[in-house]
């Protein structure tokens, strides 16, 4: 009798058991059907205003070849900012960028095409304040190309320990901004951007100094452009 008790318990304790695995497995299969069912058409509408907070950064090649590579020995430097957009009904785009470019270098002249460097230690920065406005195109709900174009105010620092008063170099000039690029959504509210950007900003620079013997006055360029954005 006990033995016929014992193997009913252990017979009701393994159909117990299979119940419990079962049931563990069922609700895994629910939590993954729930996990890869499409998000209901009201969840993914856009909201009609969005701001998108975003951070980046960029590696621009300057279009004074000449003048970075005497100064700094290379003609390509990155740039690092944040700024945020403001996108209206998920097409049109607002942008607001502000980044810092800063780079130490040596002062140098140029002649018969060669540069020469003096071994005056300068220092040489660049703050752009850049405002866009562009158009998101619908290739997919994950990836959006876009094209924008608008303004920016440009500040251009040079300074030097060895410089007497008054050499000191503190400008600010406006320039022109065309880019083009794509966001790729990761997340609801996370998205990367990568794009290409060209500046144009005349008049800083060209009228002293190893620009003027370069024949340059832009210090603007090309740049490729990576952001880390936040929001739908």
């Amino acid at each position: 009798m006990k033995t016929t008790i014992a193997t009913v318990i252990g017979k009701q304790r393994q159909r117990s058991q299979r119940s419990q695995r079962r049931l563990l497995f069922s609700v895994l299969c629910g939590l993954c059907g729930c996990l890869v069912l499409p998000v209901p058409a009201a969840a993914q509408e856009p909201p009609a205003i969005s701001i998108r907070p975003f951070v980046f950064g960029s590696v621009q090649s300057f279009a004074a070849t000449d003048t970075f590579n005497a100064v700094c020995g290379q003609s390509y430097d990155p740039f690092f900012g944040g700024g945020v957009q403001v996108v209206f009904d998920d097409r049109f785009v607002v942008e607001l960028a502000a980044s810092r470019f800063k780079q130490t270098g040596e002062r140098a002249f140029i002649s018969n095409g060669q540069s020469f460097r003096l071994g005056i230690p300068l220092t040489a920065k660049i703050v752009p304040f850049e405002i866009t406005g562009g158009y998101r195109f619908k290739l997919s709900p994950r990836v959006r190309p876009y094209v924008a174009a608008g303004f920016g105010t440009y500040k251009y620092t040079e300074t030097s320990q060895f410089n007497q008063a008054g050499e000191d170099v503190d400008v600010r000039h406006a320039g022109f901004v065309l880019n083009g690029g794509a966001d790729f959504r990761l997340h609801t509210w996370i998205s990367i951007g990568a794009d290409v950007q060209y500046t144009h900003v005349p008049g800083i620079i060209g009228t002293a100094g190893v620009s003027q013997q370069a024949g340059e006055d832009d210090i603007g360029g090309v740049a490729a452009r990576f952001k880390l954005i936040v929001g739908r």
